[in-house]
């Protein structure tokens, strides 16, 4: 799925066959987490290759980084710079985007005095495919920000992803809701949240939650589509008597919600307006020329 034998990855600035990179198994990264990444999607457009809000994507990486003390010497645009690159050189249009950086051979608590860069890159369709995916309100709780830098995309945060994810498909849903500490929706386990109720859109505000790219995204859109959007402690009740839901992230892009513990939203999806903003992302992220107006 990721790569075969012909598949060319970037490593610390070189470009070589993925079958041939390798990490240092005593890494910091590896038996503690710290290390840093991101996930990015390019489009084939009327234009040509395009990576969707690169800069801002590479930016957080630096962002998450820094705040976990791995020193990075490259600069944004030289890291957009090589993503380009390495998508020319495996003939990729449509794809998805992995850049990693991970520390050197560190098994201390120590911040690590150097780290490497990988990037990779191939096809991939949606998270959830074409499937609209049911929902559980998941056991496993969103980190609390006093205890982890959420806002930074962290390789050690994910394994609370996993579990919500696994427990989720154990049990015959898609996806988990995930909760803060306090008992307020958080995220879903790779995407945020958004539900409309009475012509309003809401999504949960900064604090608990990675705020996303795509999220930031809507929230844009919704400012040019003159849909009155609110940022704010959400709970379980509220999202479960929604009008419509979505989810938003690189890997879901917009993606309708079936359901939350089985109880559906209110409205058909076609008369959301996440079916408009659904279609508003696609057309922005292919660079087409299409306006979508409120009636």
């Amino acid at each position: 799925m990721y790569y075969n034998q012909n598949t060319i990855c970037l490593l610390d600035g070189k470009y070589l066959k993925a079958a041939d990179a390798g990490a240092n198994f005593y890494s910091q990264s590896l038996h503690y987490g710290n290390g840093v990444f991101e996930g990015i999607r390019a489009y084939e457009t009327h234009k040509g290759v395009s990576i969707f809000k690169a800069e801002a994507h590479f930016e957080r990486l630096l962002h998450s980084a820094e705040v976990m003390q791995l020193p990075v010497s490259y600069s944004v645009q030289e890291l957009v710079e090589m993503s380009y690159e390495l998508l020319k050189r495996n003939e990729l249009t449509d794809a998805y985007i992995r850049p990693l950086i991970y520390t050197e051979a560190n098994m201390s608590l120590n911040s690590s005095q150097r780290t490497h860069l990988f990037m990779a890159a191939w096809r991939w369709e949606k998270l959830f495919k074409d499937k609209i995916p049911r929902l559980m309100t998941s056991s496993y709780q969103r980190p609390n920000p006093q205890a982890f830098h959420v806002e930074a995309k962290v390789c050690g945060h994910y394994v609370n992803s996993i579990l919500a994810t696994n427990e989720a498909r154990r049990k015959g849903f898609d996806d988990g809701v995930m909760l803060d500490m306090d008992g307020y929706v958080a995220e879903a386990s790779g995407a945020n949240i958004f539900y409309e109720k009475n012509e309003v859109l809401y999504t949960p505000a900064p604090g608990h939650i990675l705020p996303g790219i795509t999220r930031a995204t809507v929230l844009e859109l919704c400012k040019e589509l003159r849909i009155k959007i609110v940022e704010k402690k959400i709970t379980l009740e509220e999202l479960k008597a929604a009008d419509g839901v979505f989810l938003a992230g690189t890997a879901a892009e917009i993606t309708q919600v079936h359901s939350i513990d089985d109880q559906t939203p209110v409205m058909r999806w076609e008369d959301t307006f996440g079916f408009m903003l659904q279609k508003k992302y696609e057309d922005l992220v292919k660079q087409r020329e299409r306006r979508w107006t409120l009636i």
